[in-house]
């Protein structure tokens, strides 16, 4: 089993910055694509950005490109999603993912495709 533990969201001002991470423990060392998912109130939680293990590789959904950046630390077994030039819309709750599997980059936005999942953290965009 892998446990996923976010940090805290928060509240922004729209055009500003956020930071999250997500540690995982357990059998971390399984893990290999890792993601963050976001949900807004009566809608489909939907994929943000992921990163493989290995080489790294990343997706973006179209939403996001040029503003969130994803990474991570092997060594940590930790992800990062910084999140800039935040706007209303992107206000949701956010998760982070995990999986064993080493997902092509279609698929690495899939949440079906992912096993855990932490409990999610609000970040709000509003003044």
């Amino acid at each position: 089993q892998v446990q996923l533990v976010e940090s805290a969201g928060g509240l922004v001002q729209p055009g500003g910055s956020l930071r999250l991470s997500c540690a995982a423990s357990g059998r971390a060392s399984s893990v290999s694509t890792m993601a963050w998912f976001r949900q807004e109130p009566g809608k489909e939680r939907e994929a943000v950005a992921a990163i493989r293990r290995g080489d790294s590789k990343k997706y973006y959904a179209d939403s996001v490109k040029g503003r969130f950046a994803i990474s991570r630390d092997n060594v940590k077994n930790t992800v990062y999603l910084q999140m800039n030039s935040l706007q209303p819309e992107d206000t949701a709750v956010y998760f982070c993912a995990a999986t064993a599997a080493n997902y092509i980059l279609s698929a690495m936005g899939r949440a079906a495709g992912y096993e855990y999942w932490g409990q999610g953290t609000q970040v709000t965009v509003s003044s």
